[in-house]
């Protein structure tokens, strides 16, 4: 039996993701604030590399269904983790991958929640069908802002600045074929190579000024686009995004687009698909936490419907892999689901 008690020390935005979708947040997701140098970009309100490790170590101590493991080390020697609940070799396993981009947090904060949940009666019996790993934060040093370049000119205020790229400079979303980068390295070798894995999610965030139909996005999603990839692998990817629209869009307050995205293998999306078999699915969220790109980052007071966003996403999808319901999603939304345009500005 594991032991030890849970003592949540996260930073005030994992907190965001309990607080009621009141009319103001509810209002938010379609007209939130962007930064417009107005708004308050304060990194001390996110989580932190140690205060996620704190947390993740003490989840597993508290959570009988749950394994944590070192996968690799960051080229500054940050632990990466991926969190595994591993009940049986023969049920579907999903991955969740956050923070590949280390200024886009707050998918990290909603998997954290997530784990939480996983933890209580709310999604009891759930992971007896289903094998779920979760690797939050796998750019550690750019979220922490740990980097061997200058984040001078980067937006937000606080204990720290956080940036897309690696510590060496390098986009970890764009070595999924060499894996050069000892992130990337240690997800393929500790991870995708290690577990049998049929659906892979990868959360990210966009920028703010996103639209579709005239009303400003709280995320969009895209399946692999690389001709490459087998056509089941495909069209299991268009299910998952199925599972994803249906509970997000119908909320109220989410609203999803199509996302413009390439081909290239080097993009997880598309890599991992070709190279494992496995459908996966890109799920862009609105806003980053920080940038130098002014138009990207999206004011705090949208914190929190997006990490609920996030949970909303990640929980949906491991109750319909785990019923059974993802084999009998419709995926025709897809042909006429439109792309996200970028909203004129004035």
């Amino acid at each position: 039996m594991k032991k030890g008690a849970l003592t949540l020390s996260l930073a005030g935005a994992l907190a965001l993701s309990a607080v009621p979708l009141n009319s103001s947040v509810v209002e938010a997701v379609g007209n939130g604030p962007g930064y417009g140098g107005n708004e308050t970009i304060n990194t001390s309100i996110l989580t932190t590399y140690s205060e996620m490790a704190d947390f993740l170590k003490k989840q597993d101590a508290k959570q009988e269904n749950m394994e944590l493991e070192v996968i690799g080390q960051s080229v500054k020697g940050r632990d990466l983790y991926v969190a595994k609940y591993m009940s049986n070799p023969e049920n579907p396993t999903i991955l969740f991958l956050t923070q590949q981009h280390g200024n886009e947090q707050l998918t990290t904060e909603g998997a954290l929640e997530f784990i939480k949940h996983l933890g209580t009666g709310k999604m009891k019996g759930v992971t007896d069908n289903v094998n779920i790993l979760v690797v939050p934060m796998l750019n550690a040093d750019g979220a922490m802002g740990d980097v061997d370049f200058s984040l001078e000119d980067y937006v937000a205020s606080g204990d720290r600045n956080l940036t897309r790229y690696n510590a060496l400079g390098v986009d970890l979303n764009r070595d999924h074929v060499t894996k050069i980068q000892p992130e990337t390295k240690a997800l393929h070798t500790n991870v995708m190579s290690k577990y049998d894995i049929d659906y892979m999610i990868d959360l990210h965030h966009q920028g703010a000024n996103s639209e579709r139909d005239g009303e400003l996005v709280s995320g969009s999603i895209l399946y692999p686009t690389t001709p490459n990839v087998d056509p089941e692998v495909l069209e299991g990817s268009k299910k998952l995004g199925a599972v994803v629209f249906n509970a997000v869009d119908s909320t109220g307050w989410g609203h999803l687009g199509k996302y413009r995205g390439g081909d290239a293998e080097t993009i997880s999306r598309n890599g991992i698909a070709v190279e494992y078999g496995i459908s996966t699915l890109l799920f862009e969220m609105r806003g980053m936490s920080d940038h130098e790109y002014e138009p990207y980052v999206l004011g705090q007071k949208s914190n929190g419907y997006l990490i609920k966003q996030t949970v909303t996403t990640l929980e949906s999808t491991v109750r319909a892999i785990a019923d059974g319901s993802i084999d009998t999603q419709d995926t025709s939304f897809w042909d006429t689901l439109a792309f996200q345009q970028t909203r004129e500005t004035e």
